[in-house]
């Protein structure tokens, strides 16, 4: 590679950088295509510049991306940076500050932005264009006026696309702002937008529980044996993909994501009501469930309906309900805590005394550990034992005697094996499933 005979070593520094970019491009497209050769000329640095810099206006910085909420959504694209947000307690991207990945929209461009994002002495490209940097402007072409022309074309990447605008397919919410709900005037259109750099920052950091430091880390957790490294886990994570089989419509980032855009779990702030408890000790799992500060509040409440159900009003039959249904949804909840507190297979320790089908409930991912050679037989009759599945209806019934037991504690002493049963139809086990199943218990309650 021959450098113009003007360039500074700085402008030299550029220019090979630039050139070796654009020669890992041609080689990549003689590797896709080999009868690709014909179109080598489109490579030579000048020439690859020049189209460049015609195809940048098709790109568009931004950090919250349109087209996330919906492929044809239409509406503007947003480069605001995360320092220059309302700063709120609560996470969001303004948690971002000065490191935060950049996204860009223009599928058909992508190429240059790429190009753009070089680093050269820890700066990108586009960086030093904007800085307006002069050794570059030498390294891009000798004529100043043409190289000036490329660095604006390049610059223009980051700029408001008109005046913000909405779409009909984008999510939006009429906010009224005035006094009178039957004046358009008097509404403000909002529409939410996807933050694509933040959804980069959790995709970064749920990538680094793959690493290998991470994966040491947990193999000496498993193993009981020291290390000095951490590791970070999260759970019930859901995937949601974003632009099929062409995720580079959507953005540069959401294409190298592979579309692949990460949910975290919505569940309630309960982690700590557990603290100190393991289940190591215990007889019973469900004996646990007052721990739970819900519990306590549901069982009260029912307790109270129950008291005041003489009347048997519509309004308190359907309270009373709706009390059931959150009392048997607090065992998914309390399976999740446990979960989080405890590795897979830790019901096979000694310390463990609960019965089988509670094992079977807060311990699944057991079955998918190696049988132990010295413990084949129960390790097997476990796995057999969680495949049936009768398990779920042992632990609703578990679940229906504890709630008997709980009301007769309160003086609610009208209980028995029509309630037993009723209380075993609201305890949804959601374990072995990958949706919630209501199990029914057959079994007849017991003093």
């Amino acid at each position: 590679m021959e450098l113009p005979n003007a360039l500074s070593p700085r402008s030299g520094a550029f220019r090979a950088a630039i050139v070796a970019f654009v020669d890992a491009r041609r080689e990549a497209k003689l590797k896709r295509d080999e009868k690709a050769g014909t179109a080598a000329s489109r490579y030579d640095p000048d020439v690859w510049l020049a189209d460049a810099a015609r195809r940048a206006p098709q790109l568009q910085a931004a950090t919250h991306v349109a087209k996330a909420t919906h492929p044809d959504a239409r509406g503007s694209n947003l480069h605001v940076a995360p320092d220059k947000l309302p700063q709120h307690a609560e996470i969001g991207s303004h948690s971002l500050g000065h490191a935060f990945a950049e996204d860009v929209v223009g599928a058909g461009a992508l190429g240059v932005f790429k190009f753009l994002q070089l680093e050269v002495e820890g700066r990108r490209l586009l960086d030093w264009m904007l800085l307006g940097d002069e050794d570059l402007q030498h390294a891009l072409h000798p004529d100043p006026a043409v190289a000036r022309a490329w660095m604006a074309a390049f610059c223009a990447l980051v700029r408001e696309a008109g005046p913000p605008r909405s779409h009909g397919l984008a999510k939006q919410v009429y906010w009224l702002v005035g006094d009178d709900p039957s004046n358009d005037d008097d509404f403000h259109l909002l529409q939410p937008m996807f933050s694509s750099s933040l959804a980069q920052a959790l995709h970064a950091s749920v990538q680094e529980i793959f690493g290998d430091d991470a994966k040491a880390a947990r193999q000496a957790k498993r193993d009981r044996a020291p290390h000095e490294g951490t590791f970070f886990e999260y759970r019930a994570l859901a995937m949601r993909k974003l632009g099929g089989s062409k995720p580079q419509n959507i953005s540069q980032l959401n294409s190298e994501r592979g579309g692949n855009n990460l949910l975290l779990a919505s569940l309630p702030p309960l982690w700590r009501e557990l603290a100190g408890l393991s289940m190591f000790g215990q007889r019973s799992a469900i004996e646990c469930l007052p721990r739970l500060a819900e519990v306590r509040t549901l069982l009260g409440r029912l307790v109270t309906c129950l008291r005041d159900a003489a009347g048997k009003t519509m309004e308190t039959r359907i309270e009373r309900e709706r009390i059931e249904r959150a009392l048997g949804w607090q065992l998914p909840v309390f399976f999740e805590m446990v979960q989080a507190r405890h590795e897979a297979g830790w019901t096979r320790s000694p310390l463990c005394e609960l019965p089988l089908c509670e094992q079977l409930w807060l311990d699944p991912e057991r079955t998918e550990l190696p049988p132990r050679e010295d413990s084949l037989e129960e390790d097997l009759a476990f796995n057999e034992a969680f495949a049936s599945g009768h398990w779920a209806d042992e632990v609703a019934e578990r679940f229906s005697r504890w709630l008997n037991g709980s009301l007769r504690d309160h003086g609610i002493t009208a209980v028995g094996d029509v309630e037993f049963r009723h209380w075993a139809r609201q305890a949804l086990v959601d374990v072995a499933w990958p949706m919630s199943m209501q199990r029914r218990a057959s079994g007849k309650a017991t003093a």
